[in-house]
């Protein structure tokens, strides 16, 4: 106080973002205003350090780091909200005039062209990262192209997919002869709508910067046109025109068909790939002449440049595999591949336990191992594993049932392991994750559909390794029990991503013991449990972590399909329940007005009812939200929706 003989102190908690420690603590005395205390060139340098996440959470604490935010915001290099989906009014709000913004990341499912004005304004823009632009037309790109001449990475997801919008050769053109700095361009939606006699052409005007490129999909005869051009531009008697892509390094494209054709204009049009991502889904069987056999895999790697490869057959429309393709093929590829360290195979049905094994043995550096769909690889692929020198990080082996707890345990030799995905591996069982115990790097387990029971749960539990994501989903032999047995050692209170869902005897009772723990979880998925309901709800509603809000780690809840879940449970998803929920799976039809109140109530958590999966899945956590869970309040959600009505009393600063 003023007058007395001892100085209250306040603590002001600002949380930290970007490149700043955690958190940074200013004691302030009560009786002075922020601005007295501490100068403004102070208050913006640290201001500036932070991310937008960080910088809500800073407004909110009083008038003047309010203030304080906002101007902030004009000078922040990076933008970054991809949580939430922001309407245009927050858009305009929050993006301010910033002649220094050089990376814009958004999820623009709430936006129109109308938002085109904001999102293309910053000249000095360099990264922009779009999601969900169903709504946006092509005209974006041509704004692009005006108005933001210094971009160099550009990723843009499903744009004009809703409502019959559409993208125009022109628009793409007016992209590619504006942006002349492009290193990066991803764009993932169907490149069909780009279909023009020049469409190949235009590629030869785009920045000879371009080192990757992606495209959602694209047909057959664009694609062949582009890389014929490619080709040509390369022969010694084409003097006179500059080579497509003399500098792609990085290819990804999902096509109808991968072919050997394919294979040998991409190695001949681009010798200077080290990654290379293909994946096809044909909607009929292929004949010879339209698939890929054991000669067109003699095409890959000729120039020895290639450090990631996956060629995948996916089976979204048939159920279909590279038939033509048998070990003597991948030990061609293999003999080329040495230098390989990531490779990724789906659907080669006719390899066996040799062609697999060429590669293990022929790439040293190998790190990432996925091979999807593999009807014929056994134990016998890791049988002397521990002699190589390999040191594998990432090991996918999904739908490969003739594995058995034999070949995981031989696996486990790879001390390095982080990452193992056994989803679907049908003979896999407890013995299995008892071998995977002694790993002390594994952070990401993969487990949906195996044999496993409550006891490998035993032996997870008294693991030493830095569990953070988990699926357990379709293990029909868990029960309850399972969930203190996981929780029993330290593995599990790591754990932020967790997936329960399709276990028919798991019941309201593990829900119940899993809030008991009060383990950060970020992501819970408990879907299609029939034995799930209401209780589940009220106990993660009332779950405290830390001393925290109710609910307040949970950012996704997916119980889509609990029989027990009735209208009840929608009760607890008001407010101050949930505070940082931003995914909720719910069957919409157990009472539509009650499912869209809450969608009125919450407008920036995405509510689906029709039993679509969540998120972004255990793959990609990269969006960098896990660090905030000590946060009492959801900062973000009560800036944006309250403004000014945020609190600037001493009284509500944290004591």
């Amino acid at each position: 106080m003023a007058g007395g003989g001892c100085e209250e102190k306040v603590e002001v908690r600002l949380p930290a973002g970007g490149r700043v420690g955690r958190e940074k603590n200013l004691a302030l005395d009560s009786s002075l205003g922020m601005d007295e205390r501490l100068p403004s060139t102070v208050i913006a340098t640290i201001l500036s350090k932070l991310d937008l996440r960080s910088l809500c959470a800073a407004s909110a604490s009083c008038r003047y780091l309010r203030s304080c935010a906002i101007h902030a915001l004009s000078f922040t290099p990076s933008f970054h909200l991809l949580e939430i989906a922001p309407t245009l009014d927050l858009l305009g709000t929050l993006l301010l005039p910033n002649p220094y913004l050089r990376s814009l990341k958004l999820d623009c499912s709430r936006l129109d062209d109308s938002s085109i004005g904001h999102l293309a304004r910053a000249s000095s823009l360099q990264e922009l990262c779009l999601h969900n632009c169903e709504n946006l037309s092509g005209r974006l790109l041509v704004e692009l192209g005006r108005k933001c001449p210094d971009l160099r990475s550009v990723y843009l997801s499903s744009l004009a997919e809703h409502r019959k919008l559409s993208v125009l050769y022109c628009e793409l053109k007016e992209l590619l002869t504006g942006c002349l700095h492009l290193e990066s361009l991803s764009l993932l939606f169907d490149v069909a709508e780009f279909e023009h006699p020049e469409f190949a052409q235009v590629w030869a005007t785009a920045s000879d910067k371009l080192t990757s490129l992606e495209f959602g999909y694209i047909p057959m005869s664009m694609l062949t046109a582009l890389l014929v051009l490619a080709v040509e531009t390369r022969q010694p008697s084409c003097v006179l025109r500059p080579p497509v892509f003399p500098n792609l390094q990085k290819l990804c494209l999902s096509v109808d068909y991968i072919t050997d054709v394919l294979m040998s204009s991409l190695s001949i049009g681009l010798p200077s790939l080290t990654h290379l991502n293909l994946q096809d889904a044909p909607i009929a069987e292929p004949i010879q002449s339209s698939d890929l056999t054991n000669l067109g895999l003699q095409h890959i790697n000729q120039h020895g440049m290639l450090k990631h490869i996956s060629l995948i057959r996916s089976q979204e429309f048939l159920f279909t595999y590279f038939r033509r393709v048998n070990d003597l093929g991948i030990l061609l590829m293999s003999d080329s591949c040495a230098s390989l360290e990531s490779i990724s195979l789906g659907g080669f049905c006719r390899v066996t336990d040799t062609g697999f094994r060429a590669i293990i043995h022929s790439c040293s550096n190998l790190r990432k191992l996925r091979i999807s769909h593999g009807s014929q690889l056994t134990d016998l692929v890791f049988h002397d594993i521990s002699a190589t020198s390999l040191s594998l990080t990432h090991v996918s082996l999904r739908w490969c049932n003739l594995l058995t707890n034999i070949g995981i345990k031989r696996l486990s030799f790879n001390t390095d392991l982080t990452v193992i995905d056994l989803r679907d591996c049908r003979n896999l069982g407890d013995e299995a994750l008892e071998s995977l115990t002694h790993l002390d790097k594994l952070h990401t387990l993969l487990l949906d559909g195996t044999d496993i029971s409550d006891k490998a749960l035993s032996f997870l539990g008294r693991g030493r390794f830095p569990l953070s994501s988990l699926s357990l989903r379709g293990c029909k032999k868990l029960t309850d029990a399972c969930i203190p047995l996981l929780f029993r050692g330290s593995v599990g209170h790591g754990i932020q991503m967790f997936d329960l869902s399709r276990i028919p005897n798991l019941s309201d009772n593990a829900i119940l013991s899993l809030a008991k723990t009060r383990i950060p979880i970020v992501e819970l998925r408990i879907r299609e449990c029939p034995r799930i309901g209401d209780t589940s709800v009220m106990a993660l509603a009332s779950m405290q972590v830390e001393g925290g809000s109710f609910g307040s780690s949970l950012h996704l809840l997916d119980i889509f399909d609990c029989d027990r879940i009735t209208p009840l449970a929608f009760r607890w998803f008001k407010k101050p329940y949930f505070p940082r929920l931003r995914w909720l799976g719910v069957t919409g039809c157990l009472n539509r007005d009650m499912v869209d109140a809450l969608v009125r109530s919450r407008p920036f958590v995405h509510v689906a009812g029709r039993g679509e999966e969540l998120g972004n899945g255990f793959w990609d956590s990269s969006f960098g939200w896990y660090h905030h869970e000590e946060d009492e309040l959801d900062e973000l959600e009560q800036w944006l929706l309250e403004g000014e009505d945020a609190s600037d009393d001493e009284g509500d600063i944290m004591v």
